[in-house]
């Protein structure tokens, strides 16, 4: 029964916020696109710099050398926290929820841009490594941040129709609130279990390809 109510809440979130959904994955994919389309732009010198700062972290993770993976995951956790922690303030804040659009195009650029960079530099190898590297975490914190941003964007305009436009809407707003603290939490749970792969995993992996591709 509790699989069920569970579902049922799922369904009915999805459903509730759709349209919102669909508009913040169409965004994000923008800036994918434009984070990609950025790589072109970059002149012969700036992207000569910015491959030989790659080929120095690549080559201080082929040694080991590289940050302890507790300082790793203390610093990726603290950041995307933080960026989840902005994305819910300004769902309350009302009037700031158009920032939030910002943030995740920003986001997808420069997702597209770390891809684009290594796949241009670096062809099939270069698309192997960003596999590795932005994949696995990515694969969760993403849908985070979507998850987030619907929620606040959703939790926004009910707040606008009720405040601004004198609507009477059917919800009480200490349970709303509540929830979307909640909702907060979870997003946290779900980056610690992001930060500790780009902390123990992704390393080990980019160890394992770049070993790889220097024989």
């Amino acid at each position: 029964m509790r699989n069920r109510l569970s579902t049922n809440i799922i369904t009915r979130h999805f459903q509730e916020y759709s349209s919102i959904y669909t508009f913040i994955m169409v965004l994000f994919l923008m800036g994918v696109i434009f984070g990609a389309i950025i790589v072109n732009s970059l002149s012969s010198h700036q992207k000569e710099d910015l491959f030989y700062y790659l080929n120095q972290f690549f080559g201080q993770i082929g040694e080991g050398k590289m940050v302890p993976p507790e300082e790793l995951l203390k610093l990726s956790f603290i950041h995307n926290v933080k960026f989840a922690g902005l994305i819910w303030v300004l769902g309350i804040s009302i009037i700031g929820f158009p920032l939030i659009f910002i943030l995740l195009f920003i986001k997808g650029i420069v997702v597209g841009f770390s891809v684009g960079f290594l796949v241009n530099q670096m062809g099939w190898n270069g698309l192997l490594l960003s596999f590795v590297s932005l994949l696995p975490q990515n694969l969760l914190i993403i849908p985070v941040f979507i998850f987030i941003s619907a929620c606040s964007i959703g939790l926004s305009m009910k707040l606008i129709r009720k405040i601004f436009i004198r609507q009477s809407l059917p919800f009480q707003l200490v349970p709303v609130f509540a929830s979307y603290f909640m909702v907060y939490i979870g997003a946290m749970a779900i980056i610690t279990v992001a930060a500790s792969i780009e902390a123990y995993i992704a390393p080990a992996l980019m160890k394992s390809i770049l070993s790889t591709i220097a024989k």
